[in-house]
């Protein structure tokens, strides 16, 4: 209940200031460029990875991204990018509904 209200704060300052979500919430952002490279901001770990599936932890739950030729590239402690040909991208929430 504690970590629904510091969200609910955070938000709401970050609307007030006009500062990204991503910013402030710590939460993943996704580029997709052209079906090639996924550009993935504030992840939080790599949890397998292989040349046709990769799996990347973020504070709200988990990307799997499958496809052929899957390379991780420019990894930052906070930014990852996978290149390769990408056929899907989905997520695995581990919020409650």
């Amino acid at each position: 209940m504690a970590n629904r209200r510091k969200k609910s704060v955070k938000s709401r300052i970050s609307k007030v200031l006009e500062v990204p979500d991503e910013v402030v919430l710590d939460v993943p952002k996704l580029t997709i460029l052209k079906f090639e490279e996924v550009l993935i901001e504030n992840y939080k770990g790599i949890l397998e990875y292989q040349d046709f599936f990769v799996r990347i932890k973020t504070n709200i739950g988990i990307i799997n991204i499958n496809g052929f030729k899957l390379t991780l590239e420019e990894m930052t402690t906070d930014d990852l990018i996978v290149k390769g040909q990408i056929e899907s991208v989905d997520f695995e929430s581990f919020e409650e509904v």
